[in-house]
């Protein structure tokens, strides 16, 4: 069942947003060569209870996979979608890209947003690729209006990636949040003008492209968690929590690095 969410709720799930944008502005200054995804999971873990939050990816399980999750945020890197698990032997080399998805809970409330970062100089197709997929985004949250349907935010990203030759992720898509960290409705980054559910005020939505650089097909790594491409093309990803509302929406989690 999809939640509409009061001001009483708002109170809390903007308080939640705004640790995850902090966390990432953050990683944004602390990203380098050399750096470890264990180190960028230590420093986001810190933050986000030192603000009284709590991670809401650490510990977090699903059916059919025997680990829960281990770390505070999700790093994957290059040809890594999304779901990469920190690690204390995975080091950032100049030129790479890496996925950063961030949760947190404060007072039962969550908040969740992603963003892809550069490491040092990358190459032209690299930014290209980050560039594409954040505009992406931006263009889905402008179709996230009250009165507007799931359909038109699956269509403003694919409507916007498709002309530039890259794959999107079909197989994973955004979802509602509030008291769970996963809520309906999912949001897939497909989808056809006018179709599928009307949104309303008061609808919370993570709304989050995932573009690959190559062909679509992806799979799941041997921790069952982390997700790449096939091919190994470069993958990219950003995400942002928002409040629909008559008008633009609201921006739950207002990172602002990029």
């Amino acid at each position: 069942m999809i939640t509409l969410k009061k001001e009483k709720d708002l109170v809390f799930m903007r308080k939640a947003g705004k640790i995850v944008a902090d966390v990432l502005d953050m990683i944004a200054e602390i990203v380098r060569p050399g750096l470890t995804t264990a180190e960028i999971d230590r420093a986001a873990d810190e933050l986000i209870r030192k603000a009284g939050a709590t991670p809401a990816f650490k510990g977090y399980r699903v059916p059919g996979i025997s680990m829960a999750f281990p770390g505070a945020v999700c790093a994957s890197i290059n040809k890594e979608i999304v779901h990469g698990i920190p690690s204390s032997g995975r080091y950032l080399e100049e030129g790479d890209i890496i996925s950063i998805d961030v949760g947190a809970c404060f007072s039962g409330y969550y908040g969740d947003a992603a963003c892809t970062y550069p490491i040092g100089q990358v190459s032209s197709e690299r930014k290209k690729l980050l560039d594409v997929t954040r505009g992406s985004l931006e263009n889905a949250i402008s179709a996230a209006k009250a009165g507007n349907t799931l359909g038109d935010i699956g269509y403003a990203v694919e409507s916007f990636i498709s002309p530039h030759g890259y794959g999107l992720v079909r197989d994973y898509s955004g979802h509602g949040i509030g008291t769970h960290l996963h809520e309906p409705p999912q949001i897939p980054n497909y989808g056809h003008p006018g179709r599928g559910i009307t949104l309303k005020t008061g609808m919370t939505l993570a709304i989050e492209p995932m573009v690959m650089a190559g062909a679509e097909d992806v799979e799941v790594g041997h921790d069952q968690w982390v997700v790449m491409t096939v091919d190994g093309s470069d993958a990219a990803h950003f995400e942002r929590t928002v409040l629909i509302r008559e008008g633009e929406p609201e921006d739950l989690t207002p990172w602002t690095w990029a």
